[in-house]
């Protein structure tokens, strides 16, 4: 007797420990929370919106009950537009579980700082949600090692950060000239989603680069306090921006200056070359330089397809031997935009773009032109900058002392 009230109690005690185990398997399960819904409790289907789908397709494919995707639609299109939905975008459909399957929610992600919810409990329900995003502030500081964008990712910095930079800096400096060691720091924003997610870089606050022995500086000022219009200046505050591009293309090569007698190499003949040849890929995109309007556009045996802007009064480029044609004669555009690709019709033995420049309706080089820079530094902003500006130099100067002393 007593033996058997050992196995018992040794039976008792290994299906209690079972019994223990099971409970905390049970109890450990993750608990998953999004989009405000414990997902725990539903059947998730978690998908992108494909060619060909439609809000109405995705949902017909679901157990509605006794809803109507038309009353869907009609209770929700002031703030949600079904229309709207984009290829690739992420979509989460909430279903009861067990057979039934019932569609209790569905969630459409346009990007990842929001999303909709229409709530199909109870009744129909709509509503936006934005995430919060917070703002970081970093400095940096290095010296080039590979191109800008390279370098900057070696310091776990998005490489996107270098098109912000070399827009700041298209002006004043060419950034293939840059060397291997040239010196910079640079102030600037990241995001954050629900201060966990990064979210890329937000904006540049500062910056300086070594270029040729000098450190040029840039710091953004808006000199209207009623606009948002921002410029970048140097620490004297001189403009860094001039009314024209250095070039109209991004990566540039200079096969040929302007010359008043070149040895042509299609024509074999010696002639006037009143351009600057830039060799660049076929299908390359070629940059009008400054704002302006389009005055002609078109195709001569020369020229190829070319297209002439005229800036202002005074100033006027034309850009030859496109392979594509983008800009409209007669439509405004903004510096920087693209009007045509790079190719090679016309008179011309590889893919390139030659630039012609104007002033006072005569052709003349470009690159010995001293053009006009943008609008300068009023003098009664200039105080106001000068003590806006003390702060951000000094945590650029002391960063970069640090990583340069190393």
């Amino acid at each position: 007797m007593k033996k058997a009230s050992i196995i018992f109690l040794l039976l008792a005690s290994l299906f209690s420990c079972n019994k223990s185990e099971k409970d905390n398997t049970i109890r450990k399960e993750p608990i998953i929370v999004a989009f405000g819904f414990m997902l725990n409790h539903f059947d998730v289907v978690q998908d992108t919106i494909r060619d060909g789908d439609t809000f109405g397709s995705i949902l017909e494919k679901q157990n509605l009950g006794k809803l109507k995707v038309y009353d869907i639609v009609e209770k929700v299109k002031d703030t949600f537009d079904v229309r709207l939905m984009r290829i690739d975008k992420p979509y989460t459909i909430l279903r009861s579980k067990g057979k039934s399957k019932k569609i209790r929610a569905f969630i459409y992600q346009p990007d990842r700082l929001s999303y909709y919810v229409i709530d199909l409990k109870d009744s129909i329900k709509v509503y936006k949600h934005i995430e919060p995003v917070t703002i970081r502030r970093r400095t940096i500081a290095g010296k080039l090692d590979g191109s800008l964008s390279e370098t900057l990712v070696k310091k776990g910095v998005d490489g996107a950060l270098a098109v912000s930079i070399s827009k700041v800096y298209a002006w004043s400096i060419d950034f293939f000239k840059l060397q291997k060691g040239d010196k910079f720091a640079v102030t600037f924003t990241e995001r954050y989603i629900n201060d966990s997610i990064y979210d890329g870089v937000d904006s540049l606050k500062c910056s300086f680069f070594e270029y040729k022995g000098k450190l040029i500086y840039a710091f953004p000022f808006s000199q209207d306090p009623n606009s948002n219009k921002l410029e970048y200046f140097d620490e004297e505050g001189k403009a860094l921006k001039n009314f024209f591009l250095k070039a109209p293309l991004k990566y540039v090569n200079i096969t040929s200056r302007y010359s008043k007698n070149r040895f042509h190499p299609v024509q074999q003949i010696w002639k006037a070359h009143k351009g600057t040849d830039y060799a660049a890929p076929y299908g390359a995109p070629i940059m009008t330089t400054a704002s302006g309007v389009v005055e002609q556009t078109g195709f001569t045996a020369g020229n190829g397809n070319f297209v002439k802007i005229k800036h202002n009064k005074t100033y006027s480029t034309q850009y030859l031997h496109m392979s594509k044609i983008i800009a409209r004669r007669g439509k405004r555009v903004n510096q920087g935009d693209i009007i045509g690709k790079v190719g090679s019709t016309g008179l011309a033995t590889g893919p390139h773009v030659c630039y012609r420049f104007w002033k006072n309706g005569v052709q003349v080089d470009a690159l010995r032109l001293k053009l006009p820079n943008s609008e300068p530094m009023n003098k009664k902003n200039l105080p106001k900058f000068l003590e806006q500006i003390a702060p951000l130099k000094k945590e650029l100067d002391r960063v970069a002392a640090l990583e340069f002393k190393r």
